[in-house]
């Protein structure tokens, strides 16, 4: 028992060092009105001296002072390879020299070594800048924490006047921000509080980073407003600190002079007077009449797409016009298009990589100026997928139209496509089962957005592991939306004699009848499942010295009670449950009879709780057909309709 107690007490001091440690590595940097900078060191993980990781860090932040790498005071990049990839963003306020950006990013980068030594994750605010770094993916992210408030020592005068004078100014400031270009998310300028016998300024500047869009960015300033009376409420001074935008406010001028100007402010209601009341009802009329012309512009859109569903020309690029680049931009991001930059070609034309003048990646997929069938997809696509939103999509950014040139500009996905992985011999080693079951639920979650939560019932008509890309963390993202179509959302079926799309993956009453719905979508995703899981084309499975269709032997081998033939071999150390569930969940999403096929929405409670009790599957539908050398071949009836280019290479 001595002995015991002896270990016991001389362990304490190295229990209470170890407390001390772990407590330092989510310390903050005390944030004061007086003070140049504050941080915050992220818990996520660490990292150790002389690895990898550092190194990759070293190098990004090292580059930050560069003047070839900071433009328009924004820069965002990664460098390295997970587990060691490292991404990093910098930004300057908007209104410094970028002399004055490149030595506080400096500067920033120096103190975040010194302060948030082997961590993983860290942020440094620094008056003029702000710094960050983490082994996450942060870009194109909103991000609302960590989050930082610094009040001023000094009270405010004549409070009742001063706070709605400075939502007010905020409000303008924050509008005209996020609504600003992708090189500066930027906006700064006083207003005037009369206090009697004088006149105090009111100085306000608010900031994103200029990768958010223009919803992502108000909706963080905005939160970061709505702070401010529990942070920074009286005081004539304060600022909110976010990752992804910052408000800041002061009595004095804290920006450069040439930055400065009189912001003009609406009319900020009072307590009495007419004025007011006029001022009030109409608003009250402009927002009604408001209303009415969206419902009216509401019911003439959606009785146009009822009446021209099978129309690919009802798609009006007017919906996208804010998305519009200018055709010079773009030309020089791909460096004229040039081979270097080219990551693939289609049917259609072909798709080069570009990097625009903020340093942001995109891929630009330039349609065929002689093809007719590029015109109708062109339209179909910014129409349909400009409206779409979800972190399992290939986001539209914007298009271009010059003469005959139509262009189309998607986020940058750097893994390129599945089939990349699954098919490939060297890359498929890197698809462990963990990988593949999280690209499996991403994609279902992907299929039931278009289908149930998105404005518009989308159906794909042509998902296949080639239209899968994967980003830096291996997310899936469905891409190509060159044969997608439109249904009303009390819509259950669509017919068309214009039958496309890839073998293999066509549900049969697509491929034989025409008849497509949003169970044509499930079949293709219950091929994919099965494809993931074997790492097999669907078309070429072999068994032994029989070579026969992945659906075919999935289902036999199910009847068999053999199913396990059909797991990749290299998965034999996952969790085999979560595998064989995967295959039964697959053989239901291929049955034959597309009523007997479950809805996307069952697929993912199917995928997210083993409660969830599955039926047993019926025989996938048999149509496939295929050449002499058993590839999967394109099936196209009409010369009018055909997929376009993929944004990276089939």
């Amino acid at each position: 028992m001595s002995s015991s107690r002896l270990l016991f007490f001389m362990l304490i001091p190295i229990i209470l060092d170890l407390v001390a440690a772990a407590t330092a590595q989510i310390d903050d940097g005390v944030c004061t009105f007086t003070a140049d900078f504050c941080w915050r060191c992220s818990s996520i993980g660490t990292y150790t001296d002389d690895s990898i990781y550092q190194e990759n860090l070293n190098n990004l932040l090292s580059n930050f002072s560069s003047n070839t790498q900071i433009n328009y005071g924004f820069y965002n990049s990664s460098t390295g390879q997970d587990p060691n990839k490292v991404n990093a963003i910098a930004l300057c306020r908007g209104d410094i020299t970028l002399d004055m950006c490149h030595t506080c990013v400096k500067e920033a980068s120096q103190l975040l070594f010194q302060n948030c030594s082997h961590q993983k994750e860290a942020i440094l605010w620094a008056q003029p800048c702000m710094v960050r770094y983490s082994s996450k993916l942060i870009f194109d992210i909103q991000e609302d924490e960590p989050i930082k408030y610094v009040p001023s020592p000094t009270d405010a005068a004549n409070i009742e006047q001063f706070t709605p004078l400075l939502n007010s100014l905020l409000d303008t400031l924050s509008e005209k921000a996020a609504s600003g270009d992708s090189l500066k998310k930027y906006a700064a300028g006083h207003t005037t509080l009369q206090v009697v016998p004088k006149y105090q300024a009111i100085y306000g500047l608010v900031q994103c980073t200029p990768d958010m869009d223009k919803n992502n960015c108000s909706n963080c300033l905005q939160d970061a407003i709505s702070k401010i009376p529990t942070c920074c409420g009286g005081k004539q001074g304060g600022r909110v600190l976010k990752p992804s935008c910052s408000v800041r406010f002061e009595a004095t001028l804290f920006y450069e002079s040439t930055a400065d100007s009189e912001v003009s402010l609406p009319p900020i209601k009072g307590k009495k007077g007419n004025a007011s009341k006029t001022t009030m009802i109409i608003i009250i009329v402009a927002v009604i009449a408001f209303i009415l012309t969206l419902l009216v512009s509401i019911c003439i859109f959606f009785r146009a797409k009822k009446r021209n569903l099978e129309n690919d020309n009802s798609g009006e690029i007017s919906l996208a016009d804010s998305l519009q680049y200018d055709f010079e931009t773009i030309r020089d991001a791909t460096d004229d298009f040039s081979d270097e930059n080219k990551l693939g070609q289609g049917g259609f034309g072909a798709v080069y990589k570009g990097r625009l003048a903020n340093g942001q990646d995109i891929a630009v997929k330039r349609l065929s100026k002689n093809s007719e069938q590029g015109d109708q997809e062109f339209k179909n696509e910014v129409t349909l997928v400009a409206q779409l939103q979800h972190r399992n999509l290939v986001r539209l950014r914007g298009f271009c139209l010059k003469m005959k040139e139509r262009i189309l500009i998607y986020e940058y996905v750097p893994n390129t496509s599945l089939d990349h992985f699954i098919f490939d011999p060297i890359n498929h080693g890197h698809l462990d089962w963990d990988t593949r079951y999280k690209i499996i639920g991403g994609i279902a979650r992907g299929i039931l957005y278009l289908h149930e939560d998105s404005r518009l019932r989308i159906i794909h008509r042509d998902l296949k592991p080639s239209n899968i890309l994967l980003d830096g963390d291996m997310n899936p993202k469905i891409a190509d939306f060159g044969m997608a179509r439109l249904f009303l959302m009390d819509q259950t079926q669509g017919h068309t004699n214009r039958v496309v799309g890839t073998y293999g993956y066509m549900a049969p009453e697509y491929a034989i009848h025409g008849r497509f719905s949003v169970k044509s979508d499930v079949f293709s995703f219950g091929v994919l499942v099965l494809e993931i899981v074997s790492g097999k084309k669907v078309s070429t499975f072999r068994n032994g010295e029989n070579e026969e269709d992945l659906l075919s032997y999935a289902w036999r081998s199910w009847k068999e009670d053999t199913v396990h033939n059909i797991i990749d071999p290299m998965l034999t150390k996952s969790s085999r449950i979560e595998t064989m569930r995967c295959i039964h969940i697959g053989l239901l999403c291929v049955q034959e009879n597309l009523n007997s096929r479950p809805t996307m929405s069952s697929v993912v409670s199917m995928l997210n709780s083993d409660s969830v009790t599955l039926s047993l599957p019926l025989r996938p539908g048999y149509f496939l057909q295929y050449n002499d050398e058993s590839d999967i071949t394109e099936l196209t009836e009409s010369r009018n309709e055909a997929s376009i280019t993929n944004p990276y290479p089939r």
